[in-house]
């Protein structure tokens, strides 16, 4: 049986984040991820001849520090999301799109230099590679005496304290815990939104940006019609490599692929024409069905509801159990930033 001080579970952004404050400091780990990759939420679709897509968390603004100064640490840069300034904008299926002039923006957004996978590289090279194991789920939690008796999908380890990153209701619906926790951690998980588990994403590489030819409309959208409600240009930082990337409205999980592509092409035709039919590439995230970041909710759940409770930062199983993640942080939470700010307080709690 293999023994540990700190056993991890989820090697996403917090759980690596994690892990690398723990082997600045010195002290052991040994972090387990059900995917057969690292990254978690974050998921950087590549080519060789096109430009890095999106699929998961995307941008970040002047106001996440925590983040933007792991990014500094790591030599890691930003660039300003293209608007161009304009945008198109539909307001009904009553009245055709139009073009907008953007307002100027005091908050404009930045991207990840190379891809937002660019921080999970950076942090998985930094960490021994032998203490992050891949394709092993954690299926169950078991508090002794002096330790924290966790089974997998590969065997059981012993550890002095266990740190779960996975969204709350993801991991009380399916780590099973005993004894088991305390009511209000329960009964508040089950109504916590899972960020961006409803989401589908999709994106578009070109060889041309015909979008930002002169005169045209710019490659932002946003639409109360849909099926994509919003897309923003998503040249990389060279800006040698071009591709749209946008939010399709998150009910359509349920059908194909194929399908989804051909609702987005319909929709973008309407603005362009013919020309999006020369597509390099459709990539697309449906996040509802990625087993190891959704579960399905007992009722309705509000977006971002009971994101930052207090209850996910208390301490479980005689103090040996932590939990961390995008959901639980204090400000910020779900988005890159709360995952940063999530793991310094937890790895500062394990230290």
């Amino acid at each position: 049986m293999t023994t540990t001080e700190t056993l991890i579970i989820g090697a996403g952004l917090t759980g690596l984040t994690i892990a690398y404050e723990l082997h600045k400091a010195g002290k052991p780990f040994l972090l387990l991820e059900a995917r057969d990759r690292t990254g978690g939420r974050i998921l950087t679709s590549r080519t060789d001849d096109g430009a890095p897509v999106e699929i998961g968390a995307t941008w970040l603004g002047k106001k996440h520090e925590d983040l933007i100064g792991l990014l500094s640490e790591l030599g890691i840069g930003t660039f300003e999301q293209v608007t161009g300034g304009r945008a198109i904008y539909e307001a009904s299926s009553l009245s055709p799109a139009q073009v907008v002039q953007l307002p100027h923006n005091d908050e404009p957004s930045y991207r990840i230099a190379g891809g937002s996978e660019m921080l999970i590289r950076e942090l998985w090279s930094k960490v021994p590679s032998a203490s992050v194991r891949l394709d092993e789920p954690v299926l169950a939690l078991k508090g002794m005496t002096d330790y924290v008796e966790v089974t997998t999908s590969q065997g059981v380890y012993q550890a002095g304290k266990v740190v779960s990153t996975l969204p709350p209701y993801l991991f009380t619906s399916k780590v099973t815990v005993s004894p088991a926790l305390p009511d209000q951690l329960l009964s508040t998980a089950r109504q916590t939104h899972t960020w961006m588990g409803e989401s589908i994403k999709v994106g578009l590489r070109y060889a041309k940006p015909f979008w930002r030819e002169d005169g045209g409309p710019g490659g932002t959208i946003f639409s109360n019609v849909g099926p994509v409600s919003e897309m923003y240009d998503h040249t990389n930082i060279e800006e040698n490599k071009y591709a749209l990337k946008g939010f399709l409205n998150g009910m359509y999980h349920s059908v194909s692929r194929e399908e989804r592509r051909d609702m987005v092409l319909t929709q973008l035709r309407k603005y362009y024409g013919e020309v999006v039919d020369d597509y390099l590439a459709y990539e697309e995230g449906v996040w509802r069905q990625e087993l190891y970041t959704f579960a399905d909710y007992d009722g309705h759940v509000l977006p971002h509801q009971n994101n930052g409770h207090p209850v996910f930062r208390e301490e479980y199983l005689d103090g040996r159990l932590l939990l961390a993640g995008a959901e639980t942080a204090v400000l910020y939470p779900g988005y890159m930033d709360g995952a940063v700010r999530s793991a310094r307080r937890v790895a500062g709690l394990v230290l």
